[in-house]
């Protein structure tokens, strides 16, 4: 199984609001994982990000949030902590069980409905239907209202969505990334070096203006606004402390600058999650090798299986 439930016991579940073209996409490891983070852009919007540090007390994370709804967005970790508590799941204290899901958002307000975010019952919604079967890509869950290549604003930008993609590497160890792309810049296909999704010349175009060129010619920004974001998470079945799941989300931030020009502004929340939810041994490098290369193809694949939404084209129609 290609994807992020070809790690044993992780599962995936969207909740996506196609009126108003938002959503978000919970990632359950309810046995626990070890988890690191590594963040890149300079305009994230996360909370329980702390909890993943070597430093913190907790050991184990039991879901990851990805939301749509800006700031807003955050509200829907709210409602998978719930699910989790009444499962029983979660860091035992002296008096109560206490899920850590760490959560983090992107920018989707400038496209269907900005009133409507996703909420703490969109969030349980999306822990209730989180399976371990073949995970939906294209413009679901947190990427319903995701876009790509919006140097030249809206209009002449195209759809993102989620991408999910594994790496096999020997003696049954596997790395998957499952990536929400809502990028500044251009989505390229590592095999060729050309834009597959982007910014386009005109609304009507579909010849690409290159934002990395654009931003080089018009200034600091290039006409992008601060509401952008990738969000990846890698799952190992390998295993891993704190130190080495870091290490791995740091990595696979490879994928990201091998898939998306410019990446990692100053306009973008670019983030990378790393669990670790197995014993199998492997190389700590070896793992970060394969996530930057399950992270790229994760990425592609986002884009092309999104759909036109809200007046913004997208490569599956």
């Amino acid at each position: 199984m290609q994807g992020l439930t070809a790690i044993p016991g992780v599962k995936v579940g969207h909740a996506s609001d196609f009126e108003a073209l938002t959503g978000c996409t919970v990632v359950l490891c309810e046995k626990g994982a070890v988890a690191g983070v590594d963040i890149r852009g300079g305009a994230t919007g996360t909370e329980e990000m702390d909890v993943m540090s070597p430093f913190h007390i907790t050991t184990h994370v039991h879901a990851v949030v990805f939301a749509g709804g800006s700031a807003f967005g955050l509200e829907a970790a709210s409602g998978v902590r719930r699910y989790l508590e009444r499962k029983g799941v979660g860091f035992a204290t002296s008096d109560a069980v206490v899920p850590i899901v760490p959560c983090a958002i992107l920018y989707d307000l400038g496209i269907g409905k900005a009133s409507a975010r996703p909420t703490r019952e969109m969030g349980e919604t999306a822990a209730v239907a989180a399976h371990g079967g073949a995970v939906e890509e294209g413009a679901v869950g947190a990427g319903t209202g995701a876009t790509v290549g919006k140097a030249l604003g809206m209009k002449n930008a195209m759809k993102g969505g989620v991408g999910t993609y594994t790496v096999e590497l020997p003696n049954g160890v596997r790395v998957s990334a499952l990536v929400v792309v809502n990028a500044a810049g251009d989505v390229i296909d590592p095999s060729t070096g050309r834009i597959v999704a982007g910014a386009r010349k005109t609304p009507q175009s579909r010849e690409f203006a290159n934002s990395a060129e654009l931003m080089k010619r018009r200034g600091a920004t290039g006409g992008l606004k601060r509401e952008n974001t990738t969000l990846a998470v890698v799952a190992t079945n390998a295993r891993l402390d704190k130190v080495q799941a870091t290490k791995v989300a740091q990595m696979s931030h490879h994928g990201l600058v091998r898939a998306i020009s410019p990446v990692h502004t100053s306009m973008d929340g670019d983030l990378a999650i790393a669990l670790s939810c197995g014993e199998l041994p492997a190389p700590v490098d070896a793992l970060g090798v394969a996530a930057g290369e399950a992270v790229a193809a994760a990425i592609v694949r986002a884009v092309k299986a999104a759909r036109g939404m809200g007046g913004v084209p997208g490569l599956a129609g």
